[in-house]
């Protein structure tokens, strides 16, 4: 690991590696409700000093985009963490890039989620390569250099001044993380928790929780713990997922948040109504905080990109108007459908990534500001759609 000394283990066994108990330390009021952006991106374009974005609704005054998205409601900032993405060829999404934001972000008054990858480089339900430095066939070794990496990362947040409000413990890890040792799958037939290929991964886990109990016990702001998996509209695979993690050693009391992505355009089954069971279904066997971490809307799908993916809500248009409802309505069905003031948070995925507009997917341009390019410089003007976590 790059930047910080490893903090030491009492042995290299995974037993004591997933052996620590939590020590009592200060932590942050969490928000009432969420309402976020993934921003990791942000930072890259503005260090480019070739990224102008401009405030449509202050007459077209030059302003920074995190500034005009706090504007349109913005009370938090969601970053990516990367292991080593210098093997990538620049330190964008590493500790050095990531503090430096944080403490940028903190100063404006955001509060901060840092989502852990556990990677250097993209990781996702399709993926999660293991770092190049750690290893990909004892568990144990692997279990002992993710702690020591999560408890001495949050260490540097804690050093460098900033308080993190919510830590995710792995990047979209429905299939587990830190593959090959670290995967896992919900699709075993006939299903049973206790029989799942679930113990490396929340051993992994374990071990990364570990991780943040070392360094609350070093003295940093204890986060909230929150676990972030795909597909949240799918009841089924959220039923068998947590139930296959507890049934392999992971204790409930082991989590804090429940963090789920919810897109319209990777299935047509990602309905209103299949979120709202499915988190139903959460609130109700967990009794966990629940946000839905990752969604966002296209604003231009023409047929660029073949096929058009059919959205999950087809009666909401690939339009500026069409980011507004969808983003409204997952917001209202967080705050209002989630019995016992559960739904605690929505974050929209990366609004101002201009030189990716497409934000992963087949649809032109997702993001919340219009792009206009003009040899290596871009102005993006604000769309209307900034505003989309302005309370009613």
């Amino acid at each position: 690991m790059r930047h910080r000394t490893l903090l030491p283990l009492a042995a290299a066994a995974l037993a004591a590696v997933i052996s620590a108990a939590p020590s009592p330390a200060a932590s942050v009021i969490p928000l009432s409700f969420y309402k976020g952006h993934d921003l990791s991106s942000l930072k890259m374009l503005e260090d480019t000093g070739t990224y102008t974005f401009v405030d449509t609704a202050q007459d077209n005054t030059t302003r920074a985009a995190d500034d005009i998205l706090a504007d349109g409601g913005m009370n938090a900032v969601r970053m990516r963490l990367w292991v080593d993405p210098t093997a990538q060829g620049a330190d964008t999404y590493g500790l050095n890039y990531t503090i430096a934001w944080a403490q940028a972000m903190q100063a404006k008054g955001r509060r901060l989620y840092l989502d852990m990858f556990f990677a250097s480089d993209w990781a996702d339900p399709s993926k999660q390569p293991t770092p190049a430095a750690w290893s990909t066939t004892d568990l144990g070794v692997l279990a002992a250099s993710l702690r020591a990496y999560v408890g001495s990362t949050l260490q540097a947040f804690a050093e460098a001044g900033v308080a993190l409000d919510i830590v995710a413990l792995g990047n979209e890890i429905r299939n587990g993380m830190l593959w090959p040792l670290g995967q896992a799958s919900v699709d075993v037939e006939p299903w049973s928790a206790t029989v799942a290929n679930f113990s490396s991964l929340a051993a992994l886990w374990k071990s990364a929780r570990a991780g943040v109990d070392d360094a609350v016990a070093a003295g940093a702001t204890k986060p909230q713990v929150l676990i972030h998996i795909d597909n949240g509209w799918n009841q089924t695979i959220q039923e068998r997922w947590f139930a296959a993690m507890v049934a392999n050693g992971v204790s409930t009391s082991d989590w804090d948040v429940h963090g789920f992505s919810f897109y319209p355009f990777y299935g047509t089954a990602a309905t209103f109504t299949n979120l709202n069971a499915s988190l139903n279904y959460i609130a109700d066997t967990y009794g966990k905080p629940i946000h839905v971490v990752e969604t966002d809307y296209p604003a231009v799908c023409n047929g660029e990109y073949d096929p058009i993916p059919p959205s999950s809500e087809p009666q909401i248009p690939y339009n500026v108007s069409g980011q507004l409802e969808w983003v409204q309505d997952v917001v209202s069905l967080v705050k209002n459908e989630v019995p016992n003031g559960l739904g605690q948070g929505v974050w929209y995925w990366e609004p101002a990534f201009e030189n990716d507009t497409s934000l992963g997917s087949d649809c032109n341009d997702a993001t919340l500001f219009a792009p206009v390019y003009s040899g290596s410089d871009t102005t993006s003007y604000s769309r209307a759609s900034v505003d989309m976590f302005l309370d009613d």
